[in-house]
């Protein structure tokens, strides 16, 4: 399986145009896309958006790695979506409302075997960011850090400490399939006064699509994301970055210019 710098320099390669051409065309140096052709260095989402431009590709496409790289040669306008680029440096922070999305989620699906920590993590990740894909607007507005797990929300051990001392929610080590597991069970019901209609529809639309995956399968679905390919290890997830996401996990309906 070919790598996201391998599948560039492949379509580079293939239309016979040099690093220092793309480089141009990206608005970096030559020595920069050596080093994405070779993964050193991480893809931001509009350099994604003008790689399809300028392969005639659809992102879907570039990001598809499994496929060979496919290239349109004939002359076609760009069909893109339209976005509203929102910039968020720190996402705001609402504890309550991360309390009662968490115990609305355990609530629902908190029993189920293949549900521990990680899982969490990642079903928090996809209710955020599909929340603010569609709306434009928070919802919990964790912030996720990219490590190799996936995206994991770093205000989230600090609060389920904090529910715990307080008897909303208890904590169980068991096992999975023989890997050792930790899991949250909800000591009471969610406050849904605290929830909007449409959160609540958001939340149950990612956990009727994706509760029932294990760990490993919702991590390496998450590495797929464009807000997590377009992070460096280690740093925040940007927000805004889901307005390039590609089709599989887009979660709005975009104009199109044709």
């Amino acid at each position: 399986m070919i790598n996201i710098g391998q599948r560039i320099k492949e379509l580079r390669v293939k239309v016979g145009m040099s690093q220092q051409r793309l480089a141009e065309i990206l608005g970096v140096s030559r020595p920069t896309i050596s080093q994405i052709e070779n993964n050193e260095r991480k893809i931001f989402a509009d350099e994604l958006i003008k790689l399809s431009e300028t392969f005639n590709t659809s992102v879907d496409n570039l990001l598809n790695i499994e496929k060979s790289p496919q290239i349109i040669l004939e002359e076609s306008k760009s069909r893109r979506k339209t976005r509203q680029i929102i910039r968020i440096n720190v996402p705001q922070r609402n504890i309550n409302k991360f309390k009662e999305v968490l115990l609305y989620v355990l609530n629902r699906i908190g029993s189920k075997p293949n549900v521990g920590e990680t899982v969490i993590y990642k079903l928090l990740y996809f209710i955020d960011f599909d929340f603010y894909e569609k709306y434009e607007d928070q919802l919990i507005g964790a912030t996720y850090l990219k490590n190799r797990y996936g995206p994991t929300p770093i205000e989230f051990k600090k609060l389920v400490e904090k529910m715990i001392r307080e008897k909303e929610i208890t904590k169980i080590k068991s096992e999975y399939f023989q890997y050792p597991q930790t899991k949250y069970l909800p000591l009471r019901k969610a406050d849904l006064t605290e929830l909007r209609a449409s959160e609540i529809e958001i939340i149950d639309d990612v956990l009727k699509r994706l509760s029932d995956m294990s760990a490993a399968q919702l991590s390496e679905y998450s590495h797929n994301d464009v807000p997590w390919l377009t992070t460096d290890d280690g740093k925040a997830i940007e927000y805004e970055s889901v307005f390039y996401r590609t089709s599989e996990y887009s979660v709005r309906e975009y104009d199109e210019d044709f």
